[in-house]
């Protein structure tokens, strides 16, 4: 079925986990996770002769001067990033998102990368871009891109996510999308120079303690961060995966701030000053904060805590049929690593654990997975998350006891799939 048709209206209940376990066969004896249970017979085609050649074995094809820019094949071509038009205010304040169910291993492609504009997308041009770092600094500075690429470089590979990824479910299950609900994700190898490196550069005056970074984008979005988390792990970045940043993430420079909401790695980076306070933005106070039950906002909730969810199977990669497959997953903290993942196929009543692929990196995303024996029962998938602090992800109803249903920013919580017997999957949340 079309993703858009599922989309059309739809709006999942809430289901209970006892209730769902009464429809059907009993879910211990329907589903098995592992490589355990019956296994069906494959059918199996007798080979007499090598097959014939396909049309493509009997021609040249084009050389090399046919693309000297690689894309992908013709066929892969609905791999794209997709939006959801009622959330799109304009060209101003615009989202895209991530085809997680279509990617593979933890790197997102830079043509995949999700956006978020909030002055839409600024054409710089890299020979007149100016970084200019003052305020509490003994020596301010204004860098050119050539400056900054004289200084010591260094790549890491780290997530970026939007701190309103799966907002659209605190209060219900929206949009039956692996894509729509969790694809304001995606991770990259970034390369450029610490911001601890620009900052002993300029020298800091004892009294500083915040810098607000801002953007050359029409909206000079710019947020505060604690000087601790700058002379730590930032990154000042020009590259992506190997090439110059591309337009929509950034060019040519971009702040990263590993394991952070997305919207304080600013990109298209033109200003740092440093203070003795946070500034209190427009995007720390009336936007970016948490609304609590009580009328209150929390405030500069940076850290990204962590999180998984299954990407095989799911609303837009259904099952065939009844047979083995492979349970697959991504998982990701702001703490550091990720250490632990579990599989339930029956909404959280037992779990089992997934196996963890390398490389596991802090702050990155981890690939996960585990083998299912699926005998077409309903089935109820969720993932669950422990990082190296110890921090378990949370249920939507634990969310919502601490939180209440007004917030937008992040929902961490369990992701269920359903999975009905004819294969189809969809988004439900569990009481």
């Amino acid at each position: 079925m079309p993703v858009a048709s599922r989309l059309a209206g739809l709006r999942n209940p809430l289901l209970g986990r006892r209730s769902f376990l009464r429809l059907g066969a009993a879910l211990s004896g329907g589903v098995a996770l592992g490589p355990f249970g019956p296994r069906p017979g494959c059918a199996e085609t007798p080979i007499s002769s090598p097959p014939a050649d396909a049309p493509w074995s009997q021609s040249i094809g084009p050389g090399v001067v046919d693309r000297p820019y690689g894309r992908p094949a013709d066929t892969e071509a609905g791999i794209i990033r997709r939006n959801v038009p009622w959330l799109t205010a304009g060209t101003e304040s615009s989202i895209s998102f991530s085809p997680l169910q279509d990617l593979h291993g933890i790197i997102t492609p830079n043509g995949l990368f999700f956006e978020r504009y909030h002055a839409g997308r600024p054409d710089v041009d890299p020979e007149k871009h100016k970084l200019m770092i003052h305020g509490l600094v003994e020596r301010p500075l204004i860098l050119t891109m050539k400056d900054i690429i004289r200084f010591p470089a260094v790549s890491r590979i780290h997530f970026i996510e939007c701190p309103a990824n799966g907002g659209m479910e605190w209060r219900a299950a929206q949009l039956n999308s692996l894509q729509f609900n969790h694809g304001m994700i995606s991770c990259a190898e970034w390369t450029g120079v610490r911001l601890s490196t620009l900052l002993e550069e300029v020298g800091l005056k004892k009294d500083a303690r915040w810098a607000m970074v801002e953007g050359a984008d029409g909206a000079h979005m710019n947020r505060s961060l604690p000087l601790d988390k700058c002379l730590d792990d930032c990154l000042v970045v020009y590259a992506q995966n190997g090439e110059a940043l591309r337009p929509e993430q950034g060019y040519p420079l971009r702040l990263v701030v590993p394991g952070w909401e997305g919207n304080v790695s600013i990109k298209w980076l033109r200003r740092i000053k440093l203070g003795d306070r946070p500034w209190y933005s427009r995007e720390e106070t009336s936007k970016y904060t948490d609304l609590m039950p009580d009328g209150t906002s929390r405030g500069f909730t940076w850290l990204i805590e962590a999180k998984s969810v299954i990407t095989f199977p799911c609303p837009e990669k259904p099952l065939s049929g009844p047979g083995l497959y492979e349970i697959r997953g991504l998982a990701w903290s702001g703490n550091g690593k990720v250490t632990q993942v579990d599989v339930s196929a029956n909404g959280g009543v037992n779990w089992q654990r997934a196996r963890l692929h390398d490389p596991v990196l802090p702050k990155a995303l981890t690939r996960f997975t585990l083998p299912w024996r699926w005998d077409g029962q309903p089935a109820l998938l969720e993932s669950r998350v422990v990082d190296e602090t110890g921090y378990v992800q949370p249920t939507i109803t634990q969310l919502r006891t601490q939180r209440g249903l007004n917030s937008v920013y992040h929902n961490n919580s369990i992701q269920t799939w359903q999975v009905k017997p004819d294969g189809s999957v969809f988004d439900v949340q569990l009481s």
